[in-house]
């Protein structure tokens, strides 16, 4: 054909930076987001591709590319290779830290400038436009001014603000779901303004659910009625374990 089809409908873009030792720092929260999706969406298992790498899924019958940049944080954009992929850059969602959200808040936007964050700038580089929309997770801003920034984005969170950070973390993967079934302005309206709630059995609650879908929303009660997820959720009684695991 003249114009080759692109080979997905969306691209999650989550950054990090490659290696065991970066794992759970604040800079690699992009990374830990996918894990959660790759899961939920059960992709298929990641391949290299050009410098990262590409799991695929399905989401309401929209193919899904995740991309996990293999180089270091600075060339995000040179290793997913965006424009290989010929989508335009407002069906490219990036999942990123930020260091201006307190831990266990997430941000959605439609576009924006890098804000200091080198991955992002990056990636607007390869892409040579900022209008794309993007999940940003909270880490915390450094204890101090003269705290050096890269020490602290290397750094882990604390033990005290795991509860929070899981949270925050599976509301950026529902987020990042939301953005593509219902729009970036859906997805700014039910996530921006989240409070992280660790209490109750279980230790973690997932506000939304919207992983499970929405025509996946329903389950039976013993006696046979159904009920929505939503509706338990309502009433602060369905607890969502969201373990991290690499």
């Amino acid at each position: 054909p003249l114009f080759k089809k692109p080979a997905c409908d969306w691209m999650l873009v989550g950054l990090g930076n490659p290696g065991a030792q970066y794992a759970r720092t604040r800079h690699n929260m992009g990374f830990l987001a996918l894990d959660l999706l790759e899961k939920q969406l059960g992709a298929d298992k990641e391949k290299q591709r050009h410098q990262a790498l590409c799991a695929s899924a399905v989401w309401h019958g929209q193919k899904l590319l995740l991309v996990r940049p293999q180089t270091f944080m600075n060339a995000s954009g040179l290793a997913s290779r965006l424009k290989h992929y010929k989508l335009p850059p407002e069906r490219i969602v990036v999942l990123f830290d930020d260091i201006s959200l307190p831990v266990g808040k997430i941000r959605v936007r439609p576009s924006g400038s890098a804000g200091g964050h080198n991955g992002i700038k990056s990636i607007i580089s390869a892409l040579g436009t900022d209008q794309f929309p993007r999940v940003k997770i909270g880490v915390g801003a450094k204890p101090s001014p003269d705290y050096d920034l890269a020490d602290w984005v290397l750094g882990t969170v604390p033990k005290a603000d795991q509860p929070a950070l899981q949270t925050a973390l599976g509301h950026a993967a529902d987020a990042a779901l939301c953005l593509i079934e219902d729009g970036v302005q859906a997805a700014e309206s039910r996530f921006n303004g989240l409070k992280v709630c660790t209490e109750g059995a279980g230790g973690l609650r997932r506000p939304y659910l919207f992983c499970l879908g929405r025509k996946d929303m329903e389950e039976k009660t013993a006696g046979g009625k159904k009920k929505t997820a939503k509706e338990e959720l309502r009433r602060n009684k369905l607890h969502i374990p969201h373990p991290v695991r690499r």
